[in-house]
């Protein structure tokens, strides 16, 4: 889809325009390969609006928007999204699906299974391979409504992951888990980049606690409007952080993980 140089993710000056109201106002951002971002931001701060453009799914009323080198609006949205893996842990699963199988729906791009579909060998080696990676190999054939919020993100992140994505999305994927399972979600995550590096993330957070210790950048959205953005040693600060929560919140960092407290 795009050359090795080009930015995974370049969002120039982007407006978004809904209903009369301005949900983004000049947002811009570059990730390149390899790179891994948080985005974070206050309810309303315009995250879910963002991620709706890196994910291919809505155009931008004014300003540019490439992902994978392709411009939105000159280019087929449905062809694009194959390339983008997203995990969202609000995934619409209606059928008692197993782990395997659910890894397996990555290759469709389905939430269902696709009647008269059936995975290749190379399809079925790839999905028992990420759900190694990711430790739920063991809970392969467990049915979903047995799964634990966590299992199901690890799940989730290892359907992303089917068709090798040049970009991966991972909307508050803690959302809901307790201490451990979030813990193991992130080492997930952490274990996963390394083994891609190639691979550009874009995580969405409320919470600084989230965040994976292979964070490199961060970007920091309030009001539909840009506070800071770049590498996340000098995002994630106290001064930053409170500009973009109007509230004095002191961060620290403590082997490679953030974390925050009213100052």
């Amino acid at each position: 889809m795009d050359e090795p140089d080009t930015p995974v993710i370049d969002a120039d000056r982007v407006d978004v325009v809904r209903s009369g109201k301005l949900l983004l106002d000049q947002v811009s951002m570059v990730v390149r390969p390899g790179e891994h971002w948080a985005l974070i931001g206050p309810n309303g701060a315009g995250k879910s609006t963002l991620l709706s453009l890196l994910g291919a799914v809505q155009h931008p009323t004014r300003g540019a928007v490439s992902i994978l080198g392709n411009q939105l609006g000159r280019t087929d949205m449905r062809e694009l999204r194959r390339y983008i893996g997203h995990v969202d842990p609000r995934h619409d699963l209606r059928s008692a699906l197993s782990g395997r199988e659910i890894v397996l729906t990555g290759a469709t791009g389905s939430i269902e299974l696709v009647p008269r579909w059936a995975p290749s060998p190379a399809q079925e080696v790839r999905a028992d391979r990420l759900m190694d990676m990711l430790g739920v190999a063991a809970l392969k054939d467990a049915s979903w409504p047995t799964l634990s919020h966590g299992e199901r993100g690890r799940f989730l992140i290892a359907r992303a992951l089917m068709p090798a994505p040049g970009l991966l999305l991972l909307d508050e994927p803690a959302t809901g888990l307790d201490v451990a399972a979030r813990e193991q979600l992130l080492s997930a995550v952490d274990r996963l980049r390394g083994e891609h590096p190639g691979l550009a993330t874009v995580m969405v957070t409320h919470h600084l606690e989230e965040l994976p210790a292979t964070t490199t950048h961060a970007l920091l959205l309030r009001a539909g409007q840009v506070v800071a953005s770049g590498p996340a040693d000098d995002i994630l600060t106290t001064k930053f952080v409170t500009a973009c929560f109007d509230h004095p919140i002191e961060i620290d960092r403590r082997r490679g993980r953030w974390s925050a407290r009213a100052a």
